[in-house]
């Protein structure tokens, strides 16, 4: 009989004790598996964000940071010199503000919204559109300004492609707001960085001036560029950054370094911390359980040896019988860590400001490898201190104890 046939029959003849560690490490393994998600979760679903969006550079103003920035001036005529350089594909001038917005002719009351005001390439990238059309490059003075709204705030507000809606920007800590503008629904889409927690809306830069009451025109809070095939967007970030001095112009990549080093470290500690506690828990469930079982078999142990057994034999035992704990537990983690990862990532996708596309928990073959080796190691340290007192066992001295006894 092999040392796996033995540890088999083991775990077989005593089911109640296998079980409990099968499901105990089910648990743990499930736990640490959504940690392994969770540690490079956010990292990896926002670099997917910045890549659907079609840009990857990023030209902002030198005063503020990348959550809170003052508009560039002269946006207009930096990205006419931003798109005539070689490396360069497509630019697009994008504006934020809050407002809040009712639809004519409905009972709904006012809702507050996030409203965009979008330049050059207009809409590659940024939304999708469901129905109607997408923005017009230019319309016509005195008519309603466009809008694109996303497809939450069209079921609120029953808006349909042709919609007249109320729109006045919100100023912070300031009750009063700018004169009412009269807007039309031209599109309903879905917008790639839209969160779950708020409404959008888009509109042209003019027509964002306009709501503004004809404000200017000729600022940005972001401009978004796109590199071409080849060139890559650090060489199109250093060509950008010599044309105007005084501006933080990123790449894709810049902006995950800056992200994974603050934004997403705290996400990183707690998946370390609560991993480790989690491989703890594992390594002293499976090392009691199997010293549980040496100690009820020291007659038995004692008996193989008398026999011939040789320790490593012995070892080998203990191993497979830790392998089999382990091996099934981690396996029945590995669905049942999916189904709490998804539960987990519903949960935190209702944060405020959070994007609709966001996700924490990410799968990944890595992650996937780590959750093996982790449990592996684990099972093998846990199985140490058993094979110890089972090779070491005096033969002569238990077996007169167990006849005595």
């Amino acid at each position: 009989m092999t040392a796996w046939e033995m540890a088999w029959r083991t775990a077989a003849r005593n089911r109640a004790r296998a079980a409990l560690a099968v499901a105990g490490v089910a648990v743990i393994g499930a736990l640490l598996f959504d940690m392994l998600l969770l540690s490079r979760g956010l990292l990896v679903s926002f670099s997917d964000l910045l890549g659907t969006a079609g840009f990857d550079v990023r030209v902002l103003a030198l005063e503020g940071s990348m959550v809170r920035r003052l508009p560039i001036t002269g946006a207009t005529s930096l990205a006419d010199a931003i798109s005539r350089l070689p490396s360069v594909q497509r630019v697009a001038l994008v504006r934020t503000d809050r407002a809040s917005i009712s639809a004519t002719g409905t009972a709904t009351g006012p809702v507050d919204a996030t409203l965009l005001g979008i330049g050059g390439s207009l809409g590659t990238g940024v939304w999708e559109i469901v129905s109607g059309s997408a923005l017009p490059a230019d319309a016509r003075e005195g008519e309603p300004v466009p809008v694109i709204v996303d497809t939450r705030l069209a079921s609120v507000m029953r808006l349909e492609p042709g919609s007249m809606l109320r729109v006045s920007v919100t100023l912070p800590a300031v009750s009063s707001a700018l004169p009412v503008a009269s807007c039309r629904v031209v599109g309903i889409g879905t917008f790639a960085f839209e969160s779950s927690s708020d409404y959008t809306l888009a509109t042209t830069m003019k027509g964002f001036a306009a709501v503004h009451g004809n404000g200017t025109e000729d600022e940005a809070d972001v401009v978004l560029v796109a590199s071409r095939a080849g060139d890559g967007g650090a060489a199109a970030a250093r060509t950008i950054a010599a044309l105007r001095p005084g501006l933080h112009v990123y790449s894709n990549d810049q902006v995950m370094e800056q992200f994974n080093e603050n934004a997403f470290s705290y996400f990183r500690q707690i998946s370390a911390v609560l991993s480790s506690m989690t491989l703890a828990f594992a390594f002293l469930l499976v090392a009691t359980l199997l010293t549980m079982s040496v100690n009820q078999r020291l007659g038995e142990v004692a008996a193989l040896r008398a026999l011939g057994f040789p320790r490593r034999r012995i070892a080998a035992n203990l191993l497979w019988e830790s392998a089999v704990l382990v091996g099934t537990g981690g396996l029945l983690a590995l669905p049942l860590g999916g189904v709490l990862a998804m539960m987990l990532d519903r949960i935190l996708r209702q944060l405020p400001g959070v994007p609709a596309r966001l996700h924490f928990f990410v799968l990944e073959p890595r992650a996937v490898v780590l959750h093996v080796g982790l449990l592996t190691a684990t099972g093998l340290l846990a199985a140490l201190y058993p094979i110890w007192v089972a090779t070491r066992l005096p033969i002569a001295a238990t077996l007169r104890r167990e006849i005595v006894s």
